[in-house]
């Protein structure tokens, strides 16, 4: 018997569920207890989901209203003393309410609270609350919730597997807080303590086997922390329970010894990133162990090659017998629900495609195929999946031979500005005439009911094309007379006639599809819904021109043109899986360059290329960073490099560790970068004591996913703090991100704030 099993599911709900009774909590429209049974009803569905697919354990601990990394700080009381949680840690059940203060600075109870820092997990477009790690911080176990959704999950008469974020890739993704430096290890024994008591609280409930999630692994690791995790996993045997040790979005590499000799029931590999560690994993494994192999896709939506599958992990199935599971690489929360309410997209394409739903019967057929033991079923869905495969391949909708020919004869001039920045900066000062401490945004305005609702009547026809546009342009005109009224000075149209960043122009592309319900969570209550690029891109017709265009006429300020850029417009989609992602980036740049270049004749003489997702692309392992920095830069250049000096071309960056590679940023050669500082204290300034930034910054001062007001004087304070490191009239004052999840009575009100700030600072440097 091979077993099946997954390490986690979405939990947002096939429609958001989530989402809407988080907001509706948050907004005081729905009480606690309506909350609740939201969260229960999707769990039920979810577990009857893997159960109904015939997974021999569901799976308990994935769910969480906000975060899961955050759930395990509540789980360890590792709760900051701003959130005036003594009295709930001492009674062992920290408030949901505290949980969202922590994660948002706001709750319905409770003293607002400047939230926990925000990052990407990993490699990927999840966000997740880092932990806050204070020397002689004292765990204790706060929270209940694990074990009352055990019990539920059993009360449904399911067979349950725990799964948690281990203890060291916890303390790996937290940050050391306080005026003193110390080594994080140093709590380690604390939070053991803790994990060792959950262990036994769930061993007398009668869980068998417990998956500690330990992506640190996939990392190079420093010699102590290789220590650190012998050490843990050997205080932790004996616990009561198995330990499955789960590892993912990359190989083990040189910890791939360290793995295997961890004193645990279990590994789990990630066999679609690095499946060639998998012989060699087999055998070295203690015949005691069980090997888990996350053989179908958890990351993308390309239906598994389950023929090729199963010969490729034949010999692994026939070595280890019983000992094998099968499982996805990771958990799914990174792919949608179910691909069985896409009824609008073409049978073919359609078929091509598998979300988590469809995993889960992917993951089960495998394992019975590997057995031996299948069942009709079974053979129907491997009759499909041969079929569809070969459609893909064969398919004449992948490939343009126009984009490949105009990609082979690009040379190294298509990627350079005519001059370099110093000269630039003194046209663009001229054509410009900003101030010291200029202000702007990011792009984005409130994407309001009536805009939404606009946009979905479209959408259905019940709103003409013209009408349509009458409104995106009435609501242009009121962000332009905004701006102005508030004394900004680099203006943005707001973006209202856009539904994503990606989304938008992916629609305006050839090679990428999109889905009605294909929605992925990013953080908190906050989803996107990724397209699906799969085949050759390229651009048929302005994308953003007319729009810019009109803005720019209502006003005599400076309208900056808003574009997402082409490492993003790789990264937020599900990308074909079967050409190089370097090749299939520099086609997006390309088109994009189109947009650039047309956006300039038109008279636009700012332009942002949106690159949030520039350090989440990069790999896990440093030795494989240059490769893909070369190409991203490259990307990003290749899409820019088509304008005049006298046009400054800007860049926005958020919510990830970008010091390590704030080199290859300043390669972008962007005149301007805005960046998310805010919620990390202008942490990124510290990259700036040993690397000179050659070009311009706005380093955001205040935090857009907080409702609280930021007060002029905070912001001044940051951006004086910016100035002991960066030259003033290098320095620009703008939000940490795009405003567009923000309502207008908060919006208004802290860009006043900022403007307010950024005369101060005017006044003082005068």
């Amino acid at each position: 018997m091979t077993f099946s099993h997954i390490l986690g599911y979405p939990r947002i709900g096939a429609d958001r569920e989530l989402k809407r009774a988080t907001e509706a909590y948050w907004k005081g429209d729905a009480d606690r207890a309506s909350l609740e049974a939201t969260g229960r009803e999707l769990r039920k569905r979810h577990w009857q989901d893997q159960r109904e697919a015939g997974l021999d354990l569901v799976t308990v601990g994935d769910f969480a209203f906000y975060d899961q990394v955050l759930n395990v700080s509540l789980l360890l009381g590792a709760v900051p003393a701003r959130f005036a949680a003594k009295a709930e840690l001492e009674r062992g059940e920290v408030d949901l309410d505290t949980a969202f203060r922590m994660a948002r600075g706001r709750a319905p109870s409770g003293e607002p609270a400047a939230a926990c820092e925000m990052t990407k997990y990993f490699d990927t477009n999840y966000h997740y609350l880092v932990p806050e790690l204070h020397q002689g911080q004292d765990f204790r176990l706060a929270s209940t919730r694990l074990f009352d959704e055990v019990v539920e999950a059993q009360q449904q008469g399911h067979a349950v597997k725990v799964a948690l974020v281990g203890p060291l890739t916890w303390l790996w993704l937290g940050k050391e807080r306080g005026e003193s430096s110390f080594d994080r290890l140093a709590l380690l024994d604390g939070v053991l303590a803790v994990y060792a008591e959950v262990f036994a609280r769930l061993a007398k409930l009668g869980v068998e086997w417990v998956q500690l999630d330990e992506p640190a692994l996939a990392q190079d690791l420093p010699g102590d922390w290789k220590v650190a995790f012998e050490r843990a996993y050997h205080h932790l045997q004996g616990s009561g329970v198995k330990l499955l040790v789960a590892n993912y979005f990359g190989g083990l590499g040189d910890n791939l010894t360290l793995a295997v000799n961890l004193p645990v029931a279990g590994l789990h590999l990630d066999a679609v990133r690095a499946p060639q560690e998998v012989e060699t994993v087999v055998d070295r494994l203690l015949p005691h162990k069980v090997l888990s192999l996350g053989v179908i896709d958890g990351r993308n939506i390309w239906r598994a090659d389950l023929a090729a599958l199963r010969d490729q992990w034949t010999n692994a199935a026939s070595r280890l017998g019983e000992r094998l599971w099968i499982a996805p690489s990771c958990s799914l929360l990174h792919v949608p629900v179910d691909l069985e309410r896409e009824t609008e997209l073409d049978a073919e394409f359609r078929s091509w495609l598998a979300f988590a739903r469809q995993k889960l019967d992917e993951t089960v057929t495998l394992a019975r195929l590997l057995a031996g033991r299948v069942r009709p079923e079974d053979e129907a869905l491997l009759a499909a999946c041969v079929q569809a495969i070969a459609s893909r391949r064969e398919s004449p909708r992948i490939h343009r031979p126009e984009v490949g020919a105009r990609l082979a004869a690009l040379g190294e001039a298509d990627s350079q500005r005519p001059s370099p920045y110093l000269q630039r900066a003194e046209q663009q000062r001229r054509a410009l005439g900003l101030p010291l401490f200029p202000t702007t945004t990011i792009g984005s305005f409130p994407q309001t009911a009536e805009i939404r609702a606009a946009r979905r009547d479209h959408k259905a026809g019940r709103l003409s094309a013209d009408d349509y546009h009458t409104r995106m342009r009435e609501e242009i005109a009121q962000a332009v007379r905004l701006q102005e009224e508030l004394g900004l000075d680099m203006l943005v149209h707001g973006e209202a006639e856009r539904n994503d960043m990606v989304e938008y122009f992916g629609e305006q592309l050839d090679g990428y599809a999109f889905t009605r319900f294909g929605w992925v969570q990013s953080y908190g209550s906050r989803c996107v819904k990724p397209p699906i690029l799969f085949g050759d891109v390229s651009r048929p017709a302005p994308m953003t021109v007319e729009w810019s265009r009109y803005a720019q006429s209502l006003t005599g300020a400076p309208m900056m043109g808003m574009l997402t850029g082409p490492v993003t417009m790789l990264q937020w989609a599900f990308v074909r899986d079967d050409q190089p992602r370097a090749t299939t980036c520099r086609q997006i740049a390309l088109a994009l360059r189109d947009e650039v270049c047309d956006l300039e004749a038109a008279g636009i003489r700012a332009i942002q290329i949106d690159e949030p997702a520039l350090r989440e692309g990069l790999p896990l392992r440093k030795a494989e960073w240059q490769e893909y920095l070369d190409w991203a830069v490259e990307a990003f250049r290749l899409s820019a490099s088509c304008v005049a000096d006298a046009t400054q071309i800007h860049t926005h960056m958020c919510y990830s560790e970008f010091n390590d590679i704030i080199a290859s940023i300043a390669e972008l050669d962007a005149d301007v970068i805005t960046i998310e500082t805010s919620r990390s204290d202008m942490e990124l300034l510290d990259a700036f004591r040993d690397f000179d930034y050659p070009n311009e910054i706005g380093p955001g001062v205040y935090d857009i996913h907080s409702p609280n007001l930021p007060e002029v004087d905070w912001m001044v304070a940051l951006m004086e703090k910016a100035a002991e490191r960066i030259s003033l009239e290098r320095l620009w004052v703008n939000p940490d991100c795009g405003l567009k999840t923000r309502q207008w009575e908060e919006v208004t009100p802290a860009l006043a704030n900022m403007v307010q700030a950024a005369k101060e600072l005017r006044r003082r440097h005068a």
